[in-house]
This record gives structure tokens, C-alpha cells and sequence, in this order.
């Protein structure tokens, strides 16, 4: 009987023949990410670090996105501490103020590459499925025995295969299909699994992978990954590794899975995420005439050139609505700098759109961008719990790009279908 990706993937970091779902084992993952809670995680064993050092240096990928730059002196004294713990160390992955979200930074330096192991102190780590490695967040505590130790133990996962056919209509996004799997399976739907994507994946540009294997988590995914196919390969090359540095690993055709489901893609419509649960997922035309007083165009779930693009399409030479705020978040500065130079973030501006530093603020309601009481937010981020943008007392809808570039024409949230 053969393998699943994350069977072969465990085994071969574990330096086993074979191994099965349910089985421990213990591997060094090639990659541990943090971000700006590096500050917390190094002080659970600053007394060891002393006396034992970084096991591994290289290992490390450190990241400031949350917030950015610092909103108070708490937060400065945090990354001021990061900073200190960096060159004290010797880690050289280290990405300051600016660089952008820790997912993508970490997808286009060529820090992840297929078949990799990676963990972070984020749930949002499986965003590096998209380039066919393995990842996964981890907590704090874990993370900090990481730094001295190297190693960590897995419970190696069950698995799902989703097959996608035909390709995705005009106007409907990767948003809206992972909002679609996520609305079918639920959020639980996927507990403890990695899940594989198979058929007519060609459709599905690097840009469309990012967003589903982000979202991954939001149905209870350990991992979303895509095969290493040609588009991971263009990808790649385009970003300057080397063939030789990476070793794809898929699953063989007779590998066991827990579930296998079909979504066939020119049925899919633009969706969208009702509050407070990321699987509270209707067609757009449910929420026809909603009103939203803020649209949030960005993040590392939809915050690339590609997103921007699609946004400044739907706008055009229009005006956002009056009483909206546009915000454009940004998931990198390079990402930034393709959207600036196709002249798509000068659309955005122009329509009224408000640009932000790369970095997760808004997102998860640090700063620039906290909603007030009764206010709603259309978002193309990827969560919309109770809170989640800084009041309790705020609604959250999620979205795909032209779906929030259409509600911000509007004021309401709107087909994009509809305004093009």
C-alpha cells in the first residue's frame, strides 16, 4: 500500500522506510518560523539560551509583520529585544519592519521549497503547502524547545484528497473556492489531516495555490499542499532556485485516504464568509444590500500584485463610496512593488483606497484599521471570529478581492459580477 504526501514526507525526515497515520515520530524540521512574538518565545528559555546557545541558527526564520511599525513602547521594546536576540545569535534569516507578512516572505525568499518540513508560531504556517512542502504552526512553548533542541515530535496525519475539475469562471477567485470547501466540510472538517489537491490544478496560478493552502487551517488542515508541478517549478525558477535544491514528494496512486470529495470549478459562484465563523459561507447574492463601512483589501491571504490587479480592474476610474474606508494592505514590499508598478495601487489610491505598511495590523485588529461598534468590514483576509479586528462588538465578512473591490464601489456587499 503506498503513501499519502505527509506519510512520505515524515518518513523521510524521520529517516524510516515507511510510516502510517497515527504514528510518532520524531524529525528536524528544516524551517522554524516567528514573528514578533519571538520576543515571548525566547524569554521561556532566555537562561537557557545562555548556557546552551541557538541549536541551529539556520533553522530560524524570524519575521516583524504584526505590528508594524511599533504601536507602542511595549511593542518597540519587543522588536528592540528581537533584534538584540538576532545578533546575538547569528540568525541570518532575519526580515526587519517592512518586508512584509511572514507567509509570503517566507514563500518568495525560497526559504520553503518543496518537500520541506516547516513549522512557525503562527497557524497560518500551511500556507507553505502552496509550494508543496509540509507546514505547520506549532505553539510557543514548542517553538522555544525548538531553538535549543533542533527536533520535535509529530503525530503523523490522516489524510484528505480533494480532486478539482474543469477551471474557475471569470470574476471567481481561489477566494471563493477554499471559502467554498470550507463551507461544505466546516471548520472542523479537515481536524488533523493534511490535505492534498489533485486534477485541474494548472488552472490555479502559485498566487491562487498561497490563498488556499492559507486558508487550510480555517477548515482544521496540520497542512494544504499542491504537488510540485510546473507552476511551483516557474515559480521557483523565477525567484532564483536552483533545481538542485529542492526534492518534490507526492503521494502514490494507491496511498489510503480518510476522505476524498469533488468540487467541480466552473460551478463555484463568489462567496462569502457571514460573521463570526470562518464556515458561514453563502453566495454573495445572500448578503445583497449588507452595508459595510470598511473594505480591507490585502493580507497574506489576498495581498499580491495578482489581488491587487483584479481589485483595480473592478474599480476602474470610480470613486470609492462615500462613508467607506478602502484599505490596502500590502502582503510584502515586493508584492507592493509589482502592484506599483503595473500602476494598479495608484487605481486603488485614486478610487480613494488608504495605503498601509506590509504587515498584519489590521488583520488581526493590532492597529490601522481597528473597527468600531457596530461596524461591519468586508475583508480578504482569513478570519472573522468575534473580535477579530480589535472590537467585539464589529462584524467581519470575508471575501475575494473583487468582491470587496465591488462592495467598496458600493457601500454594500456586492457581486463583483455585477459592477464590472
Amino acid at each position: 500500500m503506498g503513501m499519502t504526501f505527509a506519510e512520505k514526507i515524515f518518513a523521510r525526515k524521520a529517516g524510516k522506510s515507511e510510516v502510517r497515520a497515527g504514528e510518532i515520530v520524531f524529525c528536524k524540521p528544516d524551517r522554524l518560523l516567528m514573528h514578533d512574538n519571538a520576543a515571548a518565545i525566547t524569554d521561556k528559555v532566555a537562561k537557557e539560551l545562555i548556557e546552551f546557545g541557538v541549536a541551529n541558527p539556520d533553522q530560524v526564520v524570524i519575521v516583524l509583520d504584526h505590528t508594524v511599525p511599533a504601536v507602542d513602547e511595549k511593542t518597540a521594546a519587543g522588536h528592540k529585544k528581537i533584534r538584540e536576540f538576532v545578533q546575538r545569535y547569528g540568525i541570518r534569516h532575519f526580515y526587519d519592519v517592512g518586508t512584509g507578512v511572514c507567509h509570503q516572505v517566507m514563500v518568495e525568499k525560497g526559504l520553503v521549497l518543496p518537500g520541506m518540513l516547516a513549522v512557525g508560531s503562527d497557524s497560518h504556517t500551511c500556507s507553505y503547502g502552496a509550494v508543496n512542502a509540509f507546514a505547520t504552526g506549532i505553539d510557543r512553548t514548542e517553538a522555544a524547545a525548538l531553538l535549543l533542541t533542533g527536533e520535535t515530535w509529530f503525530k503523523v496525519p490522516q489524510s484528505i484528497r480533494i480532486h478539482l475539475r474543469k477551471r474557475l469562471p471569470e470574476l471567481v477567485t481561489a477566494k471563493d473556492l477554499v471559502l467554498t470547501i470550507i463551507g461544505q466540510i466546516g471548520a472542523d472538517g479537515a481536524d488533523y489531516c493534511s490535505v492534498e489537491f489533485w486534477g485541474d490544478i494548472s488552472y490555479l496560478t502559485i498566487d491562487d495555490r498561497f490563498t488556499i493552502a492559507n486558508m487550510g487551517v480555517e477548515m482544521g488542515a496540520k497542512n494544504a499542499v499542491f504537488p510540485a508541478d510546473e507552476i511551483v517549478k516557474g515559480f521557483l525558477t523565477g525567484i532564483g532556485v536552483e533545481r538542485s535544491q529542492w526534492q518534490e514528494v507526492w503521494a502514490d496512486p494507491d496511498a489510503q485516504y480518510q476522505q476524498e470529495l469533488v468540487f467541480e470549478l466552473d460551478r463555484i459562484v463568489p462567496m462569502v464568509a457571514a460573521p463570526h465563523k470562518v464556515d458561514n459561507v453563502k453566495p454573495v447574492n445572500e448578503f445583497k444590500g449588507v452595508e459595510v463601512q470598511q473594505c480591507l483589501l490585502g493580507t497574506c491571504t489576498n495581498g499580491r500584485a495578482s489581488d491587487f490587479a483584479l481589485a483595480a480592474q473592478v474599480i476602474g476610474r470610480r470613486k470609492v463610496a462615500p462613508g467607506t474606508r478602502l484599505l490596502l494592505l500590502p502582503a510584502s514590499r515586493s508584492e507592493l512593488e509589482k502592484a506599483l508598478d503595473a500602476g494598479d495601487i495608484q487605481t486603488l489610491i485614486e478610487a480613494g483606497g488608504v495605503l498601509l505598511p506590509p504587515g498584519c495590523g489590521p488583520c488581526l485588529g493590532a492597529h490601522q484599521g481597528v473597527l468600531a461598534p457596530g461596524e461591519r468590514c468586508i475583508s480578504t483576509a482569513n478570519r472573522n471570529f468575534r473580535g477579530r479586528m480589535g472590537c467585539r462588538e464589529a462584524e467581519i465578512y470575508l471575501a475575494s478581492p473583487a468582491t470587496v473591490a465591488a462592495s467598496a464601489l458600493t457601500g454594500k456587499i456586492t457581486d463583483p459580477r455585477e459592477v464590472l
